[in-house]
């Protein structure tokens, strides 16, 4: 019944159009058009044959019809098939690389691929691209052969699967690409030597080498991916984003990146048992690190330790950012402010009594501050290592957790108001003799006491006897009896009384 059909579509375009048979199929589908009645013909066709492929369409595609009827009458007669008349078996183009491709284009033949087709030859006709997909419309074909061509690209497995009647599939000599091993099933119904050369099956050699490099690789990788983890997490935590970084914890590594190694150029200064670098970290911060030699105790009380110090928040603080311990190395890395200290600023620039007086009182702020807050913080208040910010405030740099006696606290105090009042020649006379240089000073106050104040500050009357009361509290303070029965805050009182237009400082 499909032949009869086909038959019926071919004869009614021979009956119309049979001087134009010479022509090609691009000019026939250009000047021809449907007769009057092929509105009629096409629906009686449907009628008698609902499984003609263009009768499923709705509304029907005249027009792409009347040009599937042209491209068949064409291609039937290019395929060398016996009568065209009574029957279309085979679309066979082997060896017409010219016209093939011309074909191939006619996606509305395809589309309504006549039923009676049941072999499609397009080999030999150096057809690049990818696989002709168009040409699995005609579902009902048992032969399909591509061999031969440049084809490339994956083979459309699941369309394919749909040609249920396939017996023979020749793609061999193409370029396909390699299917993967769970869709080899489907290439079992066919002979192999139709896929040789075609780069569908898998190669077995190829595949020892993929699966040797796998055993090989997949360790490797797994190995420098744990490691390169390690490194980032245990080494080098400030290339990982920031919200997994632990901003509190350094590693000797940042540091020694840090630092250029702990280079000599970094080193601003050294003194018993440990070494200040000034660094810079990945993210442009400068910072000063300073490292212990002697690991300042055990590591979990050390970490303990600095656990606390980064909560201070004081003005005459320098700001902790965090810390390093481990077997090796214990340091503490703190915001960067300079190499200025007291002591060099003192001796350097010979400053006024009031700028004097504004570290003293910078210093016994942060005192209170470390007292009332955090009792049991002590801090090095010597002047050596206590330093100068550019605006002038007194900063703190150097602490030390677990020291909780108030009265070593304002001795040490007293101390530093004699360094910061008296000359400079005098404290170099008495150095390392710390009692001797408080009892020479306690010796001339108040009636020479100009032999040991600093001539350096140009005191007037007023400020000179500010300077008196100053270094009579300094001489209380240093006293270890006296210490013992004050507390900061009333030190504090004391001093801020000798000059009251600066006690807003």
């Amino acid at each position: 019944m499909a032949s009869i059909l086909i038959t019926c579509l071919l004869l009614m375009f021979i009956a119309y159009f049979e001087p134009t048979l010479p022509a090609t199929v691009i000019e026939d589908l250009a000047n021809l058009h449907p007769p009057s009645n092929f509105n009629t013909t096409i629906v009686s066709n449907c009628l008698k044959n609902p499984s003609l492929r263009y009768c499923g369409s709705s509304p029907m595609d005249l027009d792409a019809i009347f040009k599937f009827t042209i491209v068949a009458s064409h291609l039937c007669n290019e395929s060398k098939n016996p009568n065209c008349v009574e029957s279309f078996p085979k679309i066979d183009l082997r060896n017409r690389p010219k016209i093939t491709p011309l074909y191939l284009s006619f996606t509305f033949f395809w589309k309504y691929c006549p039923i009676t087709i049941l072999s499609i030859d397009l080999s030999n006709n150096s057809l690049k691209g990818t696989f002709p997909i168009d040409v699995l419309f005609c579902t009902q074909i048992h032969v399909l052969d591509l061999s031969h061509n440049g084809l490339s690209g994956d083979v459309p497995i699941q369309r394919l699967s749909c040609v249920t009647n396939l017996t023979i599939l020749n793609l061999s000599y193409n370029h396909f690409s390699e299917i993967k091993i769970s869709d080899s099933w489907f290439f079992r119904r066919f002979n192999s030597s139709c896929f040789f050369n075609s780069g569908i099956l898998p190669s077995h050699g190829r595949y020892k080498i993929k699966a040797v490099m796998l055993l090989l690789g997949f360790p490797l990788v797994v190995v420098f991916t744990v490691g390169g983890l390690w490194w980032l997490c245990f080494r080098r935590p400030d290339f990982l984003p920031r919200v997994l970084q632990n901003k509190r914890k350094f590693t000797t590594v940042m540091l020694k990146a840090a630092t250029n190694g702990f280079s000599k150029k970094n080193m601003v200064g050294k003194g018993d048992g440990f070494a200040m670098y000034r660094g810079i970290l990945r993210d442009g911060t400068q910072v000063r690190i300073e490292i212990y030699s002697n690991n300042r105790g055990n590591h979990r009380e050390y970490v303990e330790e600095c656990k606390v110090l980064v909560q201070l928040r004081h003005r005459n603080l320098v700001k902790v950012y965090g810390w390093c311990s481990n077997r090796n190395i214990r340091a503490l890395v703190t915001e960067w402010i300079g190499r200025v200290s007291i002591e060099t600023w003192l001796s350097e620039s010979a400053p006024c009594w009031k700028h004097r007086y504004k570290v003293l009182v910078g210093v016994l702020k942060a005192m209170c501050y470390l007292q009332e807050q955090w009792p049991e913080i002590g801090c090095d208040i010597k002047t050596s290592s206590l330093l100068l910010h550019e605006n002038g405030d007194p900063l703190i740099a150097r602490f030390r957790v677990g020291e909780n006696s108030t009265s070593n606290k304002i001795h040490r105090f007293g101390i530093l108001v004699l360094e910061m009042t008296t000359d400079q020649t005098l404290q170099e006379e008495f150095k390392g003799d710390e009692t001797g240089f408080v009892e020479y000073v306690k010796m001339l106050y108040p009636r020479k006491l100009q032999k040991v104040i600093d001539e350096r500050m140009k005191l007037t009357e007023n400020t000179f006897d500010e300077t008196r009361q100053t270094i009579c509290i300094g001489l209380t303070c240093a006293d270890h009896q006296t210490c013992q029965q004050l507390s900061i805050g009333q030190i504090y009182n004391m001093i801020i009384k000798v000059h009251p237009r600066t006690n807003t400082y």
